[in-house]
């Protein structure tokens, strides 16, 4: 069963788990759930997916309740009306909040992707990114005897694939258990210390002016019982 975050006559929203693929994919075909569909046989209706999240990130999705509604509000993602936060652990300390605007080369997949050209242009890609807590904690990953990691708050004002996880990287900050563009000792302590087997990025909340009946909607999502432990852990307070 799926967590239920927000439902009307025109949405339903869900907190995606790590892990699971929002639809079916020939990218995955060992794969047996997707969110499309255990939601689609939970709510007895089909669903509209209106954007979507990495596999490894949690937290809210949306779908329209009807390919009308779905028409309609696609411009809203588009155009970036909708206002996306998601927190992240990484490595590291930043010590002030900050605009990233720096552009991002199209990702291509190796199988989907292959007949595509490989020398697009970079596109526009901007991140606004907080530092919340920090902490430092008495393991080596490296030639210090303790690691620093950092609790961050962001929020893309563009969509570009991995967008928050390739400028964490950029930043020399990724983001905790990227297997793609993160730190393999970091993701490795985190795995062997705290249990922590998924990628530290959620998305938090959605906040948008609902298209029909022009009330501000704001969607949260809670983090799972892996951030919960990690911020007891760390004494942080969990993001809300």
């Amino acid at each position: 069963m799926l967590e239920i975050i927000y439902q009307d006559e025109y949405f339903v929203a869900v907190n995606k788990p790590a892990g699971m693929l929002v639809h079916r994919s020939w990218l995955d075909k060992r794969e047996t759930q997707f969110v499309m569909q255990t939601l689609r046989d939970q709510i007895g209706q089909h669903v509209f997916p209106l954007h979507r999240l990495d596999r490894p990130t949690s937290g809210v999705l949306i779908f329209a309740l009807s390919s009308e509604v779905a028409s309609q509000v696609m411009p809203m993602f588009a155009n970036h009306e909708m206002e996306k936060t998601y927190h992240a652990i990484v490595r590291g300390w930043i010590e002030e909040q900050g605009r990233l605007d720096y552009a991002l080369k199209v990702e291509l997949d190796k199988i989907a992707d292959k007949h595509a050209s490989q020398d697009k242009e970079a596109q526009e890609a901007i991140t606004d990114y907080k530092p919340l807590a920090k902490v430092e904690i008495p393991y080596s990953t490296g030639k210090f005897p303790t690691t620093r990691y950092c609790l961050m708050e962001m929020q893309p004002l563009t969509g570009r694939k991995h967008q928050l996880r390739r400028h964490m990287a950029h930043l020399r900050h990724p983001i905790v258990g990227d297997t793609t563009h993160g730190d393999g000792k970091h993701n490795k302590l985190f795995r062997d210390v705290f249990d922590s087997h998924r990628l530290l990025l959620h998305s938090s909340s959605l906040k948008f002016v609902h298209p029909f009946t022009q009330q501000e909607i704001v969607i949260k999502a809670s983090v799972d019982q892996t951030w919960q432990r990690l911020c007891t852990e760390f004494g942080w307070v969990i993001p809300e």
